[in-house]
């Protein structure tokens, strides 16, 4: 990898047209392995619920059947929605995969529902807290308690926590509070140079870090042909488009069922929009925009969401993204 910058993974464990839940969770588990034998530095799982498009409701059930298959990539959630969650549970969770695989557990956190408000008023803690004071006392668990209350096991290595977001407040909160940050340039394209300088300069110096650590998740889909990069890319946008109009409980289109399409003016724009902002094409084609991102970010880290109906295809572009960051 480039000298001081890292790359990492951010998965969403997509499930396509014809496969079940589990497929989706298993090639997870596969696709950790061959990044983790590529050099990436960690592997993230996201949250999402009542999205059967989606299988990640569970990061960290995920991430510890990724941590049992791996040895030496740091695996962990990106991110938990605390707003979800008792601080507590989180904190049980986290610290007993924590325990077995200690120096190597990372807990990104968010502040998003990742779901529908039907899905969220049947999780979360009914203390409903605010959530710097959630946030405060997941810390306190990791520090010897809260309230007189011990999260137990306590591991000797505590995962490291970080903060996921997409605006320049929640990058100056992060910096404040002396944590790691993730701008998600992959929600919101954009305004990763803003929210990173508003890391920097809120940032306080904490017992978790001393020195600001910034990066930006991407989404990005690399191969041989422009031409195939974007027909792997467009089936989860069509894929958006379906759950937007027609079901919002599908699961993913096919390749082949995405290419057959004939795509409305309106629906056209729709895919621009969330393909363009990204990073699709052949290395040559991006690796001068991946590079115009890092320079103007500083970013110390680049986390790489690939969301491709082929599974070989997606390993494939992990593996020219990995050598465009290498050779930058």
């Amino acid at each position: 990898m480039a000298e001081g910058i890292a790359v990492s993974v951010h998965d969403t464990a997509p499930v396509w047209r014809g496969d079940a839940a589990g497929d989706a969770l298993r090639r997870s588990v596969d696709l950790a392995q061959a990044v983790e034998a590529l050099g990436y530095r960690r592997y993230w799982v996201a949250e999402h619920h009542n999205t059967p498009a989606l299988a990640t409701s569970s990061p960290a059930v995920l991430a510890g059947s990724i941590l049992a298959a791996t040895s030496t990539i740091r695996v962990g959630s990106g991110a938990v929605l605390l707003p979800n969650h008792s601080p507590y549970v989180v904190a049980e969770q986290f610290g007993v995969l924590a325990g077995l695989h200690p120096g190597r557990v990372d807990l990104g956190i968010g502040r998003a529902a990742g779901g529908s408000g039907e899905a969220a008023a049947r999780l979360g803690d009914p203390r409903r807290l605010d959530f710097g004071d959630a946030l405060r006392e997941l810390h306190e668990y990791f520090a010897g308690g809260s309230g007189g209350v011990r999260a137990i096991p306590e591991p000797g290595t505590p995962p490291e926590i970080w903060l996921v977001g997409s605006s320049a407040s929640s990058a100056a909160n992060a910096g404040r509070l002396g944590l790691p940050y993730v701008y998600a340039h992959a929600i919101v394209g954009g305004g990763a140079p803003e929210a990173l300088e508003a890391y920097r300069r809120a940032f306080r110096p904490s017992a978790a870090l001393a020195e600001p650590h910034a990066c930006v998740a991407v989404i990005a889909v690399a191969n041989d042909s422009d031409e195939r990069a974007h027909r792997l890319a467009a089936s989860f946008v069509y894929g958006q488009i379906l759950m937007r109009t027609t079901d919002p409980a599908t699961v993913l289109p096919t390749e082949e069922e995405t290419a057959a399409h004939v795509f409305t003016p309106a629906e056209e724009r729709f895919l621009r929009e969330k393909i363009d902002p990204q990073f699709v094409g052949s290395p040559e084609r991006i690796a001068p925009r991946i590079e115009d991102l890092l320079h103007r970010t500083r970013a110390d880290e680049l986390f790489v969401l690939t969301q491709v109906p082929d599974h070989q295809a997606r390993i494939r572009s992990y593996e020219l993204i990995a050598k465009i960051v290498s050779s930058l």
